[in-house]
């Protein structure tokens, strides 16, 4: 049995409802950042989920996400400072490259995606997690955000967005409960920054609580 190798790093997870401010939280944060949304699998996968009313693909169910590559990555990062991730194009639900990531040094870095919380326990249990923070807000805002971001983006026909959009803004509260289920803490963005603040000067990480 090979010895046990403490990690170089440990992972803040990032979660929350689509739009909710996580790429902007974690860039405001000054840490690295690996973004987990680019694990999605790609269409014509035949695991990806469908929704039973339409047949279109339900991206917003866990099982549309890469969680074991995403676990890879996440150790991978820990224990040598670098990984290579996909670059995910939402438009055309496809992977359309690849990027280095590299902590540079750091000992702490950010996981952001929408199924973050659900690696939660896996990486708690590889001795990798830092802490898990939901970001929660109000729902309405929380749809205006999304929608703005994904017309800009061009993401998906704007009658699909807007569909999507409102029937996660009635869940919100739902997908807030389920991430909390899941071991992530929820925080307003100014909570969440002043948690992953303390940890950067030295606080106690959810692994050595």
């Amino acid at each position: 049995m090979s010895a046990y190798r403490p990690p170089r790093a440990r992972v803040v997870l990032l979660t929350g409802p689509s739009g909710s401010g996580k790429t902007r939280l974690a860039a405001r944060t000054g840490l690295p950042v690996l973004r987990l949304d680019d694990f999605y699998k790609e269409r014509g996968d035949p695991t990806l989920p469908l929704l039973a009313a339409t047949r279109a693909v339900d991206w917003d169910s866990p099982q549309s996400w890469d969680a074991d590559t995403a676990v890879r990555a996440i150790q991978e990062l820990c224990h040598s400072g670098r990984t290579t991730a996909p670059l995910y194009d939402i438009a055309v639900s496809a992977r359309v490259g690849r990027e280095t990531v590299r902590l540079d040094g750091a000992r702490l870095f950010v996981a952001e995606g929408i199924f973050a919380a659900d690696i939660a326990e896996r990486c708690a249990a590889l001795g990798l997690l830092a802490d898990a923070i939901c970001l929660r807000g109000r729902p309405f805002t929380t749809f205006r955000r999304r929608l703005l971001r994904d017309v800009r983006e061009a993401r998906k026909p704007v009658p699909l967005l807007l569909r999507r959009g409102w029937r996660l803004m009635r869940a919100e509260g739902e997908i807030v409960a389920r991430h909390r289920a899941l071991g992530a803490a929820p925080c307003t963005r100014d909570e969440a920054h002043a948690r992953i603040a303390r940890l950067r000067t030295g606080g106690a990480t959810r692994s050595a609580a």
